[in-house]
């Protein structure tokens, strides 16, 4: 029995030990999964999006952890890609090798990339509006990649800007004050200058574009500077030139000021700038040049015939040219021969009309002479009266240079002065010179069917069935269309004579004039548009929007809002019309771009103000308007 009870003693003691050791197991189990609970909630309370994570060898930078990443770093290579950018799935492979390389260089320099489609904080602080853009950041300034997309080239790069003593190389834009302007553009032979805000998008994007064309013009010979005026803070120097928009870019020759009319990306200065560089007027040796000219050309022919480059008619001529250089094509010349053909003597301008345009009605050729008193204006006057033939040839490439003039007569049909074509051409053509002869106040061209389709399709005329159609384009946007009928001089005749004496209605491309006009922003169609923004009665402000446009749709609630605040203003109205679906009948408010917005005073409506901030709030807005408003009857604190 003895043996049994120590037996039992011992088997309970056993149990007792088991029973304890699994306690002390389940308290560390439950002590380590509590220690894991812990570290898990402190990993969740630390992942606050500034973990900088890698893919593929790439640091992925966002708008959360950019600017720490960044702190204190001396070199960092960044990529700024779209996920749908064929460009970038292609560059990819390459940018990791390229990661690769530079993590192995001594420092190791970091390779990141950023998503710009969501990462938009940070792909608009650099005005990134392409992909891939690559960028440099030396402490934390962005250096411009434009080399090749390889390894090589951008390893070598990065290397070069990664060196200790390696600055950002100076700006080649001359930047240009109330202290330096004049003295700049009036010793300058030429310059252009861009008038600029900082906060407008368009000159943000225009900024490296100009750049790089200011450094490229730089190298030559002799130099073309180009240079940038903040017009918000130089506001003195903007008014002088009459700048009301951003960027507005002007050409200056020794201090007189000319259009700048060139493309914005660097390739297009660089070209236009370099052509404006050389002399307006191209010199005729041989009279066989302007027989060829005046034979097979399709423009006036305009040579100024002078005894030398010292001749005072000669400066007076360049200068003249100067101005309408891209409107024009001018010639010079100092031979006798050249003199002969043309019937000229020194100090004379003759302006020639090529053979196709010449007609019984008008004279071959207009001679003017240029004494030491004749304006500079004078000359251009004469370029402009005796440039366009009785009835021209208007095409898409001469239309803004030739017939802006209105009313404008066109006379549409198959228009086509080849060889086998010219016979049929000069037939209709002879037809119109017959009416244009007793029209003079009025201007007359042909132009192709096809070149002017949509313009057809405007008038009503694009399915009329005839083989000439003919239309009337007139001031202040307004177009008329001759009815469909078999096409002679009396037929063209009647219809402009019926226009003269205000007999033909307008044709207006117009929505269907709205029901309902009663809200805080009234709708104007086509049909409407002079009943309600040229009312004289009443301040209108109108905006120009295109259904399909964010920016339109943006402004929208702030514009409804701004309706709203001024409802009880009976003598005010806030205005919007879809310029895809109305024609506009007045041509000082063109809508070049959505949206537009002008305000039309009570007293003013042939010359309507632009808003031209990119500020388009209702606070923005309501100072705007309240600024040039005529007819308000509330104080402004009262609204």
């Amino acid at each position: 029995m003895k043996k049994v009870a120590l037996l039992l003693i011992v088997l309970l003691g056993v149990a007792h030990f088991a029973t304890l050791s699994r306690c002390e197991d389940d308290v560390a189990e439950e002590k380590a999964d509590s220690d894991e609970e812990d570290s898990d909630d402190e990993e969740e309370e630390e992942d606050d999006g500034t973990e900088v994570k890698e893919e593929n060898g790439v640091l992925v930078l966002t708008n959360n952890n950019y600017d720490t990443f960044m702190e204190g770093r001396d070199t960092v290579l960044i990529e700024f890609y779209a996920p749908w950018c064929g460009h970038c799935k292609q560059f990819a492979p390459e940018y990791e090798k390229i990661a690769q390389t530079l993590k192995e260089n001594d420092p190791p320099i970091p390779v990141a990339k950023v998503d710009a489609t969501v990462a938009s904080d940070i792909a608009s602080r650099f005005d990134v509006s392409g992909y891939p853009t690559i960028k440099i950041m030396k402490n934390g300034e962005a250096v411009d990649y434009d080399g090749e997309r390889t390894e090589k080239a951008i390893v070598a790069r990065v290397k070069e800007v990664a060196q200790p003593d390696w600055k950002l190389p100076p700006e080649a834009t001359l930047v240009l004050t109330k202290d330096n302007f004049d003295e700049t553009v009036n010793n300058a032979d030429i310059i252009l200058v861009e008038f600029y805000a900082p906060w407008c998008g368009h000159c943000k994007r225009l900024a490296p574009e100009y750049e790089k064309a200011a450094k490229e013009l730089s190298t030559r010979s002799p130099p073309i500077p180009l240079a940038k005026v903040d017009a918000t803070v130089e506001s003195e120097i903007a008014t002088r030139f009459d700048v009301t928009g951003y960027p507005t870019i002007k050409i200056f020759r020794k201090g007189k000021m000319f259009d700048y009319n060139g493309p914005r990306e660097q390739r297009g200065i660089v070209d236009y700038m370099s052509e404006q560089a050389g002399p307006p007027s191209k010199q005729v040796q041989a009279v066989k040049q302007v027989q060829e000219l005046i034979k097979d050309g399709d423009d006036a022919v305009i040579v100024g015939v002078f005894s030398s480059e010292q001749d005072a008619a000669y400066e007076i001529y360049i200068e003249a040219c100067n101005t309408l250089r891209e409107d024009f094509t001018f010639r010079h010349s100092f031979s006798a021969e050249v003199a002969k053909l043309l019937k000229a003597s020194p100090s004379q301008i003759v302006i020639v009309q090529p053979e196709k345009f010449r007609s019984k009605h008008e004279p071959a050729s207009h001679t003017l002479a240029v004494e030491d008193s004749t304006l500079v204006s004078e000359v251009q006057e004469f370029f402009k009266k005796h440039v366009t033939p009785l009835v021209g040839h208007r095409k898409p490439s001469n239309d803004a240079k030739r017939y802006t003039k209105r009313p404008l007569v066109v006379v549409y049909y198959g228009v086509d002065f080849s060889f086998d074509f010219r016979k049929a051409t000069q037939f209709w053509r002879s037809k119109v010179l017959e009416v244009a002869k007793d029209f003079p106040e009025y201007t007359f061209a042909i132009g192709d069917e096809e070149d002017y389709a949509e313009e057809l399709k405007s008038l009503g005329l694009s399915d009329s069935g005839e083989e000439v159609n003919v239309g009337i384009l007139a001031d202040g946007g307004k177009k008329f269309a001759m009815q469909p009928e078999e096409f002679d001089s009396d037929v063209l005749r009647d219809f402009v004579m019926a226009f003269k004496k205000g007999k033909l209605k307008p044709i207006i491309k117009s929505q269907p004039v709205p029901k309902n006009n009663k809200g805080p922003v009234k709708v104007v169609v086509g049909k409407t548009f002079d009943e309600i923004v040229m009312d004289t009665q009443k301040d209108v402000l109108i905006e120009f929007y295109a259904p399909w446009c964010g920016h339109c749709k943006k402004l929208e609630p702030d514009y409804l809002a701004l309706g709203k605040k001024y409802k009880g203003e009976k003598n005010l109205v806030i205005a919007k019309m879809d310029s895809t679906a109305n024609d506009v009948p007045n041509e000082s408010y063109k809508a070049e771009g959505f949206p537009t917005i002008y305000f039309a005073p009570s007293n003013s409506k042939q010359s309507p103000i632009k808003f031209e901030s990119g500020d388009r709030t209702v606070e923005a807005l309501s100072k705007f308007l309240e600024k040039h408003a005529t007819k308000l009857s509330q104080k402004r604190d009262e609204l």
